[in-house]
């Protein structure tokens, strides 16, 4: 394909629209840790070089893609989070549980989540990272304000802790999830082994809720006036 340089801002956005989309496409069928810069380039149908016009390496469109993935979760969630009734722990449960099933249901975002730290903020500038960072900072706000839509018991500061936890599970589990063929071989062949593979949803469900629970108690539990950690004596 004869490469045409994208001269207006809609034409640079269109290009770099055409990148992440192929990007996203390539991780319906291989993990991060075999995307490369080379096989996203042929794909899209532009030498390296033109690529590395619109994004400086591979870990910055991956991490505008996971940038993207996150604003559609949260939209996702957005909608799902509108009629938590019951009990605080049974609303806890209920949210703990569109959680886990929201994420399992979006196998790209985990595997980013999941390479995140270790991977895709190892090779980009320090503009990238800020910006990538803000993006971050922003979708923890807003899940701390779909959390408290459900849970106002929480307050903002566990709130917070929930979606970071989140995260952290979400990144720590994903990877034990996902069996090479080795593994389900041998899960196949071994019941004892077998009863040691991960089940995603499962874990990830029962690690927020008992998260989410241990928040609440631990707030129920606070003298009269007193703050929960990291919040601010009132």
């Amino acid at each position: 394909m004869e490469f045409k340089r994208a001269r207006t801002d809609e034409q640079r956005h269109e290009r770099r629209r055409q990148i992440l989309d192929t990007a996203a496409a390539m991780l319906t069928q291989m993990p991060v840790a075999k995307l490369t810069l080379n096989e996203l380039s042929r794909r899209v149908g532009l030498a390296k070089s033109n690529v590395l016009r619109y994004f400086e390496s591979r870990e910055a469109v991956l991490l505008d893609l996971l940038d993207v993935e996150m604003k559609e979760w949260l939209a996702h969630l957005d909608r799902a989070l509108t009629g938590c009734d019951g009990t605080p722990r049974q609303r806890g449960d209920e949210l703990a549980a569109v959680l886990a099933e929201s994420l399992a249901e979006r196998p790209i975002l985990c595997d980013l989540a999941s390479a995140h730290a270790g991977v895709l903020e190892q090779n980009v500038s320090t503009e990238v990272a800020i910006q990538h960072k803000l993006a971050t900072r922003r979708a923890y706000e807003e899940q701390t304000r779909l959390f408290l839509r459900c849970l106002p018991e929480l307050g903002v500061q566990d709130a917070a802790h929930l979606a970071a936890t989140a995260t952290l599970i979400t990144a720590a589990a994903w990877p034990y999830s996902q069996p090479s063929e080795a593994l389900l071989a041998a899960y196949a062949a071994d019941p004892a082994v077998a009863a040691m593979r991960t089940d995603f949803t499962d874990l990830l469900r029962q690690t927020l809720a008992v998260t989410i629970s241990g928040l609440l108690a631990r707030r129920e539990n606070l003298p009269v006036g007193a703050a929960a950690i990291g919040e601010s004596p009132r």
